[in-house]
């Protein structure tokens, strides 16, 4: 058996250092006129692509026949009613206001709201509850995960479903060309969004204002739609539809699909140009949209079959299919660049393993793509259109992943109001039990749809589960293992003086998690080849829970005698670190050296699943497999490779 890469903390790179004790800041810039104009724009683009296409097909799954709720004036107002105070009550409410208030350094999304709940306040924590969090911050990204998969799937096929509309003829031509257009999608991925995303905004703009016209002039036709606006008809059509009126909220969460976008690109854009962007612009042609849609069918009821294509007139259909087609590309390449961001957060957080990231802007941070990623959603997308053929089956299976992460980020939002915001226990439950009344309810109206679909991203989620609880159980008890095998520095310094070893010209950098004592690889080093270089280096890269760290606090460096040197090299979870560019800042840190003097040493371990470590056999397999697929070390950190020495060692865990 060759020798098997191992988790970043086991090749003596990763570990998780605590972040600076100060509260989580806000995002420093305010802006204003023209740059405010264009971040608004941008967030236009990149943060609403997904809720924006949701008119698509929202309002048309509410009137499924599986709900059997019938297409009446009293029914309409209704539904529309309930769709708007969900966009209402937890878009603006929670989203808007109040999550995007926990910025992690001005970064947002799951594992940024999971990282800040694990910051100082809550180290004094209990371990369960710790544990708590842990879980509920990764269920949330798992689900995500699942989310990004059918979105794709659902907007480019409800897209194209507009050719049944414009041209019945060429029905059968849907899944050809959805298939088509997702494969050009992610085949694209490699080049990057840096082009693409100078068109986002000004494509989703004139989506955008595109639907709020066609539903102004269904609204001047039929204007007695507007009193959908009164909370009244939402309440009514419960009371007159019982449990029927309930379930309908699996459809209604269709509208709300994407609220998770607002918080996770929040430090691309700032929470200013977000929120303006929603209230100025999204917002307003939502609501014209849907009310369109309703004052449609109360004129046509037979329209409720795809309210959306038959708001435009005729000679407009080609048109709006087209610029439909482009909007769902934009809301799905959100959602696919989004799982590359999740991707590398959970690696630096240690939640899976290192992965090959490619970054494809040299200027713009956060262009990034990942293979793996990319291909493994491509086939599930693939998969999902082939499977369920139609939008409408699709939204069977959406909903679960999406209200699944609300009551989520709505738990640790309230642990965050108490620990951070320093909010009294009353005034948190108040936030909590109201919007977990919401989530609740929307999440238990999609329970049904779990053996229509339902359990596809729930599978997905579980997988994914599954996969990074036993990396971070694995990636624990092999650091465990390779701890022990280190030497304290004032054991080991004493020790290399009264042996005076051989020193050879040059720098030997040896990466090690464990910046307090001497690794395995060096004291294996030093036992066979009984010789060190003039000057040695113990580098640790330290992961922390916020987003950046600037070049100013990144290295620090510690001559610690006998020619040994400890550099600490810090990085959070929204970078990637490079040996290369720590070595050029340690040099501006004093430590100035030569790259080509610089040899790199790094400990290769062979994995057996044959120790006593409280871990089941299967776990134990499958970290091992997941360890040997990931890239090396050399190669994640951008070693060159005629400057790497790896030492290979045999560990049962």
């Amino acid at each position: 058996m060759s020798a098997d890469p191992v988790a970043p903390d086991t090749t003596g790179i990763h570990a998780v250092e605590p972040p600076p004790e100060s509260p989580p800041s806000q995002v420093a810039s305010h802006p204003t006129g023209r740059r405010l104009a264009g971040l608004t724009l941008l967030a236009l683009g990149v943060v609403y692509g997904d809720i924006g296409t949701s008119p698509l097909y929202a309002v048309r799954e509410a009137f499924n026949e599986d709900y059997g709720i019938e297409v009446t004036a009293a029914n309409v107002y209704g539904i529309l009613s309930l769709i708007i105070w969900a966009l209402i009550l937890v878009v603006s409410l929670k989203y808007i206001v109040f999550v995007l208030r926990a910025d992690n350094r001005g970064e947002g999304g799951i594992l940024s709201l999971l990282a800040l709940n694990l910051q100082r306040k809550h180290r004094k924590a209990d371990r369960g509850t710790r544990a708590l969090i842990v879980t509920l911050g990764l269920v949330g990204a798992s689900l995500l995960y699942g989310e990004g998969m059918i979105t794709p799937a659902i907007s480019v096929l409800s897209a194209m479903e507009g050719i049944e509309v414009v041209a019945p003829a060429f029905r059968r031509a849907v899944i050809p060309l959805t298939v088509g257009i997702l494969i050009a999608l992610f085949s694209f991925q490699s080049r990057g969004t840096r082009g693409v995303g100078r068109i986002f905004g000004p494509v989703t703009l004139i989506w955008f204002l595109t639907i709020a016209t066609l539903g102004a002039v269904e609204i001047a036709h039929e204007p007695r739609t507007l009193l959908a606006l009164s909370p009244h008809y939402a309440i009514a059509f419960f009371f007159n539809h019982g449990l029927a009126g309930f379930l309908v909220l699996g459809a209604v969460v269709l509208a709300v699909t994407g609220a998770e976008a607002l918080y996770a690109d929040m430090g691309h854009f700032g929470k200013r140009p977000i929120r303006t962007a929603w209230f100025l612009i999204v917002l307003p042609c939502l609501l014209l949209n849907y009310f369109g849609q309703g004052a449609l069918i109360l004129r046509d009821p037979a329209s409720a079959v795809n309210p959306f294509y038959l708001l435009a007139p005729p000679f407009f259909q080609y048109p709006l299919l087209a610029i439909a087609t482009a909007a769902t590309i934009v809301a799905s390449q959100a959602l696919i660049s989004g799982s590359f961001s999740l991707t590398r957060q959970c690696a630096q957080l240690g939640y899976c393993p290192r992965v090959r990231i490619v970054h494809t802007s040299p200027s713009e941070f956060g262009q990034i793509y990942i293979p793996g990623v990319n291909w493994s959603l491509m086939v599930g997308c693939l998969l999902i259109v082939f499977g369920f053929q139609s939008s409408t089956r699709i939204g069977h299976a959406y909903g679960i992943a999406v209200t699944g992460t609300f009551i989520i980020t709505t738990i640790l939002l309230f642990v965050l109001a108490r620990s951070w915001w320093g909010w009294s226990m009353r005034k948190s439950l108040v936030l909590l039990i109201g919007f977990l009344i919401i989530d609740v309810a929307l999440f238990a109206a999609n329970l049904p749809k779990i053996v229509h679909g339902g359990w596809v991203p729930i599978f997905t989620g579980s997988l994914i589960f599954m996969l990074m609880t036993t990396w971070q159980r694995g990636r624990s008890v092999v650091t465990g293992l390779l701890k022990r095998s280190t030497l304290p520095m004032d054991l080991f310094l004493p020790d290399v003086a009264k042996r005076k070893p051989v020193r050879v010209p040059g720098v030997a950098v040896f990466l090690t998690s464990n910046p307090d004592g001497a690794p395995g690889v060096l004291l294996h080093h030093l036992k066979h080849n009984k010789t060190l270089h003039e000057r040695v280096v113990l580098l640790s890269i330290l992961n922390t829970e916020v987003p950046e760290v600037s070049d100013d606090s990144r290295v620090s460096v510690e001559e610690l005698g006998e020619g040994f040197y400890r550099i600490k090299a810090r990085y959070g979870f929204m970078e990637t670190p490079k040996v290369v560019e720590i070595m050029k800042l340690a040099a501006a840190a004093g430590f100035e050296t030569k790259a080509a003097d610089i040899s790199y040493y790094l400990g290769r371990e062979r994995l057996l699943p044959t120790g006593t470590a409280k871990l089941a056999r299967w776990r134990k397999r499958l970290y091992i497999v997941m360890s040997r697929n990931s890239p090396s070390a050399a190669e994640f950190f951008g070693i060159p490779p005629n400057r790497a020495v790896e030492l290979g060692a045999q560990l049962e865990m």
